[in-house]
């Protein structure tokens, strides 16, 4: 069916009591009185290009990350000594570095051949998404303590532990960036590397301007939604709309709750019923200055698993005005463990921590104010909805498959940076060229056409930042050759049972006389 465009209406039904889904940004107590911090999602990067023009047209601005200085890393338990590097890479013992280099190597040699838009086209695709990402890393590190990096990499940016995700989805997440790395640092291109001036809630206030706010419903969440060859019927606990299109935003373990009718394919259903949502409690600390910049930290610190420090990670959390904050992350089994117990507990734990890692002075705070994301309505978890085992390779193309009048959006269903706000803007104009070229394709040029009739984004695979540091692990050969001579030496000195991965690592390494990770 055909419409004219003067005979379109869109409107918006938001379950919460304000727009912004995972971002939200709120006034606290500075040092100049309030300002204003983002207490869900934060972060946009050079290689996000569907958010950056999104700022752009709403007149919006960014300024980067702060990240000068010392960082403060703490693996191995509370007893563990505490180490400051200044680099990318944290200071590592040369087996530890050996043994991240070899594994990075070959994530990376998977990465390249990882199909972002259908995961099962990917080479050995069951077999990889028969395994965890923590199986994989048992199997493939040699060290406990890269182990436990890892294990610290996976909560800060999923919400989850290692064995809680498939590993063919650790692939596609990480290929959607444009590699592991760009996910996890802050230099240029990378997914922590700049920060929107007034909060990132502003984009979907603006948004909703443009839209009109008449046409903004807050507090309808979606209960039901009927279907038939010529309507959609959606209703909320208050009203029913009849609509020609539907377009489902919302986190796939949400919309798993709304009951549908005709019932959705058991692809679709079986999908979403196993996609669960990370554990994340996000907490801002603002003070009278940034003495650790004055002490010569960057305010990032790194620590793994323990009783007695809740966060996996900080930054630098100044606002642009001026205003000294820092910002750190509860997540994974840290957010299960932290989450029973009270707020001031907490707070204690954390500012304790804050003053083992960056001096006495993190004790004298303004505000310290923390969001739980699992407890917020209509979100129920945070950063981003996980596949199990044995998803992608099976029931995957129903995350963007229509089903019938029901489009679905959200930063999950992305080829590009899902997971994060620009997967969200890709995927909303995704579906909304869907909607078009069932109502009105002559508004679409032929290249949306062909990108709608392709089911996939007319834009390729992300590819690899230049800026990744895994090509720069080793600049130079003679650096390379000590690193490796003294790690395998301590290597087999401290664990007979090595010999057979040194040397079938040592194979790999000089018979690929072009891979990347050794420019040299």
């Amino acid at each position: 069916m055909t419409a004219d465009i003067w005979d379109f209406r869109i409107l918006v039904l938001e379950g919460k009591g304000r727009v912004g889904g995972r971002t939200v940004s709120t006034e606290i107590p500075a040092a100049n009185g309030v300002d204003r911090w983002d207490f869900g999602g934060q972060w946009v990067g050079s290689t996000q290009t569907h958010i950056l023009e999104l700022i752009k047209e709403l007149g919006l601005e960014t300024y980067p990350q702060f990240s000068i200085g010392k960082k403060v890393h703490h693996m191995g338990g509370p007893g563990a000594k505490v180490r400051t590097y200044s680099t990318s890479i944290p200071a590592l013992s040369p087996l530890v570095l050996m043994d991240l280099t070899q594994l990075l190597w070959k994530i990376d040699r998977l990465l390249a051949t990882v199909c972002v838009q259908d995961p099962s086209m990917t080479p050995g695709a069951v077999e990889l998404d028969s395994m965890t990402l923590q199986s994989y890393i048992d199997k493939q590190a040699w060290t406990t303590e890269l182990k436990e990096e890892m294990g610290l990499c996976s909560r800060s940016l999923f919400g989850m532990e290692p064995s809680q995700m498939s590993f063919l989805f650790f692939l596609m997440f990480a290929a959607a960036a444009g590699g592991l790395l760009a996910l996890l640092e802050s230099t240029p291109g990378c997914a922590q590397e700049l920060k929107i001036k007034g909060g990132t809630q502003q984009l979907s206030q603006c948004l909703a301007e443009r839209v009109g706010f008449k046409n903004v419903r807050l507090g309808s969440a979606v209960m039901a939604i009927w279907q038939d060859a010529e309507w959609a019927r959606v209703s909320t606990t208050t009203n029913t709309f009849l609509c020609r299109a539907v377009i489902v935003t919302c986190p796939p373990h949400l919309a798993a709750k709304i009951h549908y009718q005709p019932a959705l394919p058991s692809q679709r259903e079986f999908l979403t019923q196993n996609m669960p949502v990370g554990h994340m409690i996000k907490f801002i600390l603002t003070y009278q200055t940034a003495f650790w910049r004055e002490k010569g930290f960057s305010g990032e610190i790194v620590a793994g698993s323990s009783t007695e420090c809740p966060f996996c990670v900080t930054f630098d959390a100044t606002s642009p005005s001026g205003n000294a904050a820092l910002v750190g992350f509860i997540a994974g089994q840290q957010a299960s463990q932290w989450s029973s117990k009270e707020s001031g507990e907490r707070r204690e734990a954390v500012l304790s921590s804050l003053v083992k890692y960056l001096g006495p002075e993190a004790r004298s705070f303004i505000h310290y104010e923390e969001k739980d994301w699992a407890k917020e309505d209509y979100s129920g978890g945070c950063p981003v909805n996980v596949m199990a085992p044995g998803l992608l390779t099976y029931y995957h193309p129903s995350l963007r498959k229509p089903c019938g009048r029901i489009h679905w959006a959200g930063t999950e269903t992305a080829t590009l940076w899902c997971g994060y706000m620009s997967g969200a803007v890709q995927a909303g104009q995704r579906a909304a060229l869907e909607v078009l070229a069932e109502l009105w394709p002559t508004s679409l040029t032929q290249e949306e056409q062909d990108a709608v009739q392709n089911k996939h984004s007319a834009e390729g695979a992300a590819k690899q930042t230049p800026t990744s540091k895994l090509r720069y692990l080793c600049t130079s050969k003679a650096v390379v050759i000590a690193t490796l001579a003294i790690s395998a030496a301590v290597l087999l000195a401290r664990n007979q049972n090595a010999v057979l991965n040194t040397k079938a690592y040592f194979t790999n390494l000089f018979t690929t006389t072009r891979h990347k990770i050794f420019v040299l």
